[in-house]
């Protein structure tokens, strides 16, 4: 073959891609940017919970994760709370606000549900992802970027724990409603009964407690035939040693309580003001007529309304034995000549001590004493006294019209008692309180006396 006519190509002289100077370039890897992770860890005391994975053991297989993978944890952070509503973990709220100011750009926990169980948490992290400020989210076994479908496959995993969640609430419920159509109130059993701590779920019931079932009975049976007060039995309970499982002794309202508490007679409604009420299963400790008894015993004169009755000096004043405040109730007495007179009495409210022995008084002997401090202030601190402004210069002109005085003579001298005895006697509730406060000093009351706190 005849090559003396064929030309060939000097490739040293072009450079060809790929190639510098004639030599092949070796290819770069594009640069990697550097995720720093917030290991987030959270568990929930609640019984949805609790065959979650406690927050060390969460932390220890996560940080074992990100040092096989070789992923930079800055920080971690970790919280006991429920995430079924959002808004309320506070740990949460500042990951996420620290995602948004760069501190972080990834997030390492060990489900999606430990990060969201409700839409508004979930639609945080979606945001983050969507502004670019969360690079990914890792947990055991998966990564979430920013890609349309890890995006959507999170929103799936975290509305899937969510409707587990909704319908655990529903279950439960179902669950309460059929426990008590059973005959047996879920929650624990009042005083004077024992749970079942052994049986199996569903068999298990509940038992009269030999010890205390006895004395409650005596109590009821003290109110409806022996006619005594709550009052009457906390004191009698207290004598004899009676306590709670706690071991501590029965307060005042919880006597109430129990006196008012028809599960003892065997009938209980669930819940509480629902209108739903169910026949226990159990052996009630009193009788139906027992119970209607003390109900009857108990029952008082309805209350009027907070505010329809105010006395002139309540609210001021306070018990020198005990610390409690100092109330006040009227009593009226009819005379022979037909009329009828009203009496005021302030006593404690024995808030402190219920058995404060401080006597009562009367309104007029308390007026006295408060009559003899307040001739003590000077005219300077009342005129300062905005409400008392208009009562002191009516004062003043009636104290002249009795004297005689002229205009454009020299008025007399206030006369603090009287002055002071006057508003008390005549002025207004608010001029009385006001004037009263001219004293500066917290108003005690011990032995029928008035006297003012160091």
């Amino acid at each position: 073959m005849d090559t003396s006519n064929i030309k060939f190509t000097n490739t040293s002289a072009r450079q060809l891609p790929g190639e510098e100077n004639g030599k092949p370039i070796e290819a770069v890897a594009p640069t990697k940017l550097r995720v720093n992770y917030c290991l987030y860890a959270r568990k929930s005391s609640e019984d949805d919970e609790r065959q979650a994975l406690s927050i060390d053991s969460q932390i220890k297989e996560m940080a074992i994760q990100a040092e096989m993978q070789g992923l930079h944890v800055t920080e971690i952070r970790k919280e006991s709370h429920s995430a079924k509503e959002s808004g309320q973990r506070p740990v949460f709220q500042q990951l996420i606000k620290d995602v948004k100011d760069g501190l972080f750009s990834g997030i390492l926990s060990w489900a999606p549900d430990r990060l969201s169980r409700n839409a508004g948490d979930l639609g945080s992290l979606v945001d983050l992802m969507d502004s670019g400020h969360m690079v990914e989210i890792r947990t055991h076994g998966q990564t979430f970027t920013a890609s349309p479908n890890d995006k959507f496959l999170l929103m799936i995993l975290c509305s899937q724990a969510k409707l587990e969640n909704d319908n655990r609430g529903v279950n439960v419920k179902r669950g309460m409603r059929t426990k008590c159509e059973l005959g047996f109130r879920p929650n624990l059993t009042p005083l004077g009964y024992l749970n079942d701590h052994y049986s199996g779920k569903g068999q298990k019931k509940v038992f009269i407690d030999p010890e205390k079932a006895p004395v409650i009975v005596q109590a009821f049976t003290k109110v409806a035939e022996g006619h005594v007060s709550g009052r009457d039995i906390y004191n009698w309970m207290k004598e004899i040693g009676f306590t709670t499982r706690s071991g501590k002794l029965m307060t005042l309202s919880s006597i109430y309580r129990m006196l008012n508490n028809p599960y003892y007679c065997g009938i209980f409604e669930f819940p509480e003001g629902s209108g739903k009420w169910y026949k226990g299963s159990y052996e009630p400790i009193i009788h139906r007529e027992l119970f209607d008894a003390v109900q009857k015993q108990l029952e008082v004169a309805p209350k009027s309304k907070p505010g329809t009755k105010v006395f002139d000096y309540t609210k001021m004043l306070k018990c020198g034995r005990c610390g409690s405040g100092i109330t006040a109730q009227e009593k009226f007495k009819n005379r022979k000549n037909g009329t009828r007179k009203r009496y005021v009495y302030y006593h404690c409210t024995q808030s402190r001590d219920f058995d404060c022995p401080e006597p009562y008084i009367r309104e007029e002997d308390l007026r006295e004493a408060f009559i003899d401090y307040l001739s003590e202030v000077s005219v300077e601190e009342i005129e300062r006294r905005e409400g008392l402004r208009t009562e002191l210069d009516r004062f003043r002109r009636l104290s002249s019209a009795v004297l005689g005085h002229k205009a454009g003579e020299e008025q007399p001298e206030i006369n603090l008692h009287n002055f002071a005895k006057y508003v008390l006697s005549e002025g207004t509730r608010d001029e009385k309180r006001e004037l009263l406060t001219c004293l500066n000093a917290e108003i005690h009351l011990k032995d029928k006396h008035v006297y003012l706190a160091n």
